[in-house]
């Protein structure tokens, strides 16, 4: 890979989750298998959780089932990442043909961890021990996500150095790609830069990318800041779709794919995806939004 070569996370599935309504199996397939078609080689896709707490999530093995048969136009497999949280997702995610990676949202924040997941940090750690012996021998790939990388909101210690801690305990299990999440959208464009210099050579060998949440207005300059840090991972949603209720701020979401692109076009770096290519995967996310993104009052179960 050169030097200024990037990889593009598609998310969906983040953008997905948090929506009003349920999207059919059906729907998904086309949408995603529209996605492989037109280039996009790398997608957050599926989550292997409780359907009670996620019921967007529910099908991800009926949506596999046939997204495990979709080639980009190259002829190769996407990468296709499915998240976990627990033991019993792990196993439905092994189980699952088209996966190609399990992701794992690893919290340093004691607080978050214990909302979003129930778990101790000594249980967390041994939780991602797990995932990378068993997705070792299964010869699936793992990214583990540092959930509050960027600080959080809880008055709880944070600085780089817990970053740095985490990352180098990531490396001596052999979990080789990490991806840096600002998962309340706090972090501005220093912080982001500042963060990303200051860990990415403490763990030679390893991946690292991010996972950003940002107002729309300042979402270009995240990215710009991470790639002249150094970064060359990053997530995105197409429209800017999702993002983590946590951030108390509606518009909070994920960086937008296409703002991902323009910005690194802008430096002349080559993306995998065209022009053409983006303004249709555009026009089908929109299409999506609206008719499952409105009516949240109407969609709450009952």
């Amino acid at each position: 890979m050169s030097d200024n070569a990037v990889t593009i996370v598609e998310c969906p599935r983040d953008a997905w989750q948090g929506l009003a309504h349920v999207i059919p199996t059906d729907e998904k397939i086309r949408y995603l298998t529209r996605l492989v078609a037109l280039g996009f080689a790398h997608i957050d896709a599926v989550s292997f959780v409780s359907p009670k707490h996620v019921p967007q999530m529910a099908d991800s093995e009926a949506v596999m089932q046939e997204l495990s048969k979709v080639k980009l136009p190259s002829g190769q497999a996407p990468e296709i990442i499915g998240i976990v949280v627990n033991a019993q997702g792990l196993d439905r995610a092994l189980g699952t043909p088209g996966v190609t990676t399990i992701g794992y949202p690893y919290s340093i924040s004691a607080y978050f961890r214990r909302a979003n997941a129930n778990m101790s940090r000594a249980e967390s750690r041994s939780l991602v021990e797990q995932l990378q012996r068993e997705t070792k021998a299964a010869k699936r790939k793992l990214v583990v996500y540092i959930s509050m990388a960027f600080g959080n909101p809880y008055d709880e210690p944070w600085g780089p150095e817990i970053v740095e801690e985490a990352l180098v305990w990531l490396k001596d299990i052999g979990v080789r790609t990490v991806s840096l999440a600002d998962t309340v959208g706090a972090a501005s464009a220093d912080d982001v830069a500042q963060l990303y210099r200051a860990v990415k050579d403490c763990v030679a060998g390893v991946e690292i990318g991010v996972h950003l949440h940002s107002r729309p207005d300042r979402a270009a300059e995240k990215v710009l800041a991470a790639y002249e840090a150094g970064c060359r991972r990053f997530d995105g949603a197409l429209t800017g779709l999702g993002g983590c209720p946590f951030a108390g701020d509606e518009l909070v979401g994920n960086i937008p794919t296409e703002t991902v692109l323009a910005t690194l076009a802008a430096r002349g770096v080559a993306t995998g995806i065209d022009a053409k290519s983006l303004a249709i995967a555009c026009a089908i996310t929109g299409e999506l939004r609206e008719k499952y993104a409105h009516d949240a009052a109407a969609a709450k179960p009952n």
